[in-house]
């Protein structure tokens, strides 16, 4: 499956239609569903725009990948060219990456696809005999850091340092004048400079070499060594592989560590976090723990006050206790708690007489009709004293709360 043909003119339209593909096919359910994890099928969207839009001929597609075991799977893919800049004429490299069931938190296979003109060079540094791509950036590649864009511009820079892929010159059947001379000694084969596939691709951005011919002219008597190696340059060309290598080998290294230092601060900040929540909890328990304690706080204070002013009131009598009656020790505040002291003293007097009742009675002492016209008569009188104490009752609570209302206010200011 591919997506629809590009539209000539405009880059938005094509990234549009790319943009429709990759969400068609990454969002299928079921036998024909692509092999990725969901939490990373967006990343994989995002990895092959920016990548179709940064180089229009790497397409994207799906295609079937067959395993060294023999499993067969639907898989992703982009298919193209890569453009290089090899002696100042860029060429394009015909490549194809392959997303694996495990990408992106594993680095695509890439494999150089030579055309039938095109041979891979051997040995290359960073291309086996079977195509396979091994650059440092796939050997460190990082998740989710490392993505299609920037392996992209790492192979057409180590391309371009060195070519993988050389034009194949066969000799014409029917030679002429005007065409291309092979030197003698060269044999029915030749090697020549890096050469553009003969096959159709998209248009490199970057723009064709030698007139868009689809192969490099072999070297002309005026550009002598261009298809030997000088010692000198060689080395350096190692030196300097080596250094590269050596410097993703430790910015790999260095981030690897930095992302677990960063996972440790990330940890450390949950756990703060979890901190500041309980002790936010903790500080809102102990407000209200204090505005309760100010509240029997101010009860206390006026209680004290009100025992303060009834020692004040009553100190005389206490100096002269031992000549004061029993029954004026106590003497109410008011008159409600005056009636609320008669009320209750007839129902408990009421009540001891409907016990002596029940004893004489049960005694035979009095007969049964006296004894209920006497219960009646005392059990009606009980209950209105019982009324009238529940009515002062209520009037007592709502002068001691208007009481207390005024005191608070006296303390709040």
């Amino acid at each position: 499956m591919v997506p629809p043909p590009a539209v000539h003119g405009g880059s938005p339209p094509n990234s549009q239609y790319i943009q429709q593909f990759l969400s068609s096919v990454l969002s299928q359910r079921g036998p024909s569903a692509l092999p990725y994890t969901e939490d990373v099928k967006w990343l994989i969207r995002q990895h092959l725009v920016s990548l179709s839009e940064s180089y229009p001929s790497l397409q994207p597609k799906t295609a079937t990948y067959t395993h060294n075991d023999g499993r067969t799977v639907n898989l992703l893919q982009a298919d193209g060219t890569i453009p290089m800049l090899f002696h100042g004429v860029t060429y394009n490299i015909p490549v194809a990456l392959w997303l694996m069931e495990s990408y992106p938190r594993h680095p695509p296979l890439v494999y150089v696809n030579p055309t039938r003109d095109m041979i891979i060079k051997r040995p290359h540094p960073f291309v086996n005999p079977s195509g396979l791509v091994s650059t440092p950036y796939l050997q460190n590649w990082v998740y989710p850091s490392s993505n299609l864009l920037d392996l992209a511009r790492d192979l057409s820079h180590y391309f371009g340092r060195d070519p993988p892929l050389y034009s194949q010159r066969r000799p014409s059947p029917n030679p002429s004048p005007n065409s291309n001379f092979t030197p003698p000694g060269t044999g029915s084969v030749a090697i020549s400079r890096p050469a553009i596939p003969p096959r159709s691709y998209p248009q490199s951005p970057y723009g064709g070499g030698s007139g868009g011919s689809g192969r490099i002219p072999p070297p002309s008597p005026q550009r002598p060594g261009v298809g030997t190696d000088d010692p000198t340059e060689v080395f350096k060309r190692n030196a300097v592989n080596k250094i590269v290598e050596s410097c993703h080998s430790d910015i790999g290294a260095l981030r690897k560590r930095r992302e677990e230092e960063m996972e440790g601060w990330f940890s450390a900040q949950a756990v703060l976090r979890q901190r500041e929540e309980q002790l936010g909890r903790g500080v809102r328990e102990m407000q209200d723990e204090k505005e309760g304690l100010e509240q029997q706080l101010q009860m206390v204070l006026m209680n004290t006050d009100v025992l303060e002013g009834w020692l004040r009131e009553n100190e005389e009598k206490l100096l002269n206790s031992r000549n004061v009656d029993i029954d004026d020790a106590f003497q109410p505040c008011d008159v409600l708690s005056k009636q609320m002291i008669e009320c209750t003293a007839s129902d408990l007097a009421i009540e001891d007489v409907i016990y002596a009742l029940d004893k004489a009675v049960q005694e035979g002492s009095i007969p049964f009709d006296q004894y209920l016209r006497n219960v009646r008569s005392l059990s009606r009188e009980q209950f209105f004293h019982r009324a009238t104490t529940s009515k002062v009752r209520a009037a007592q609570m709502q002068a001691q709360v208007n009481s207390m209302a005024a005191r608070a206010s006296q303390y709040a200011v």
